[in-house]
């Protein structure tokens, strides 16, 4: 039986008031709220419920959320974007996983991502706990954290020992038991995929896990523009699969996007077809795109 996911990312949910950005303030929040003065233009609260209402229009059986829901981290930010969620989709309907605006600065738990918790609560796992697994049916949904509040001008990213060393274990119990295995996270998974002021710092950690354990599919955002790239594990190939801002007007950069995948098992192996849904400007709509068979045999 195929099973349809939905991915997205990086909505940056506006607008920002001028309280967002004065209220406990801190230097890197009131720079942040002065780009978003810029960012306005490019990130469109009308663009990225469309893509909802695309998603929704395409019956998938699950939707994936790869971070950066909001810009500088504020509570009045997590308050909105608590809204949001629930009108993107039930918790039990949609897994989210937090991107670097989204620790933007230091918050209090209570007053920031506990906010989100049910969207990123595993099946049995502790609450603020990654990786965090949700199954459904034979797909084993994997969330990563790479959300650390970082020094002025960084927007790095960063999983540490424990999270990496939960995810080798958990690779490889999926494995043995059969499940694709999909692996959310915000920043882009390997070295050389984001500039190093973005980048994700222990990237090259977790490439040797991945090789070593392997997985059906790793989705991210944050670069805010598709890519398509891939590892060579031990006995597959690995698609590494980002996607464009879900709220970009492509006024600096590529236009939204959000990708439909369509996962089956075909003689035994996993089946992956990735279908892109890209915004059109002129239309004010999105359009799917050419499928794309993602090919997971070694050569």
């Amino acid at each position: 039986m195929q099973f349809r996911l939905a991915h997205f990312s990086d909505v940056h949910l506006g607008p920002l008031s001028i309280s967002d950005a004065f209220h406990d303030l801190r230097l890197k929040r009131l720079i942040g709220g002065i780009s978003w003065l810029r960012r306005r233009r490019i990130h469109l609260p009308k663009i990225a419920n469309a893509a909802l209402a695309d998603i929704t229009a395409a019956q998938p059986d699950h939707i994936a959320f790869t971070g950066d829901l909001v810009n500088i981290a504020s509570r009045a930010e997590f308050l909105r974007g608590r809204d949001w969620l629930e009108t993107a989709g039930a918790p039990d309907f949609l897994s989210f996983t937090p991107g670097n605006h989204d620790a933007y600065v230091p918050v209090d738990h209570e007053h920031g991502l506990a906010l989100w918790q049910p969207w990123y609560l595993g099946d049995s796992s502790k609450p603020n706990q990654f990786p965090f697994l949700r199954l459904r049916r034979n797909i084993a949904l994997i969330g990563l954290s790479t959300a650390q509040p970082q020094k002025i001008h960084s927007a790095q990213g960063r999983l540490g020992e424990a999270q990496r060393n939960a995810l080798r274990i958990m690779l490889q119990d999926l494995r043995l038991k059969g499940f694709c295995r999909v692996v959310m996270i915000h920043h882009p998974p390997a070295p050389g995929l984001a500039m190093p002021q973005r980048a994700l710092t222990d990237a090259a950690e977790l490439v040797e896990i991945l090789k070593t354990e392997g997985a059906e599919l790793v989705i991210h955002g944050h670069n805010h523009r598709a890519m398509n790239n891939s590892l060579q594990g031990e006995t597959k190939i690995i698609p590494l699969i980002g996607v464009a801002s879900a709220s970009a007007s492509g006024e600096h950069g590529e236009t939204a996007q959000w990708n439909l995948y369509s996962i089956a098992r075909n003689m035994g192996q996993w089946q992956i077809t990735m279908e892109p849904h890209r915004w059109n400007p002129s239309m004010q709509a999105f359009q799917p795109g050419e499928s794309l068979l993602l090919n997971q045999d070694a050569p």
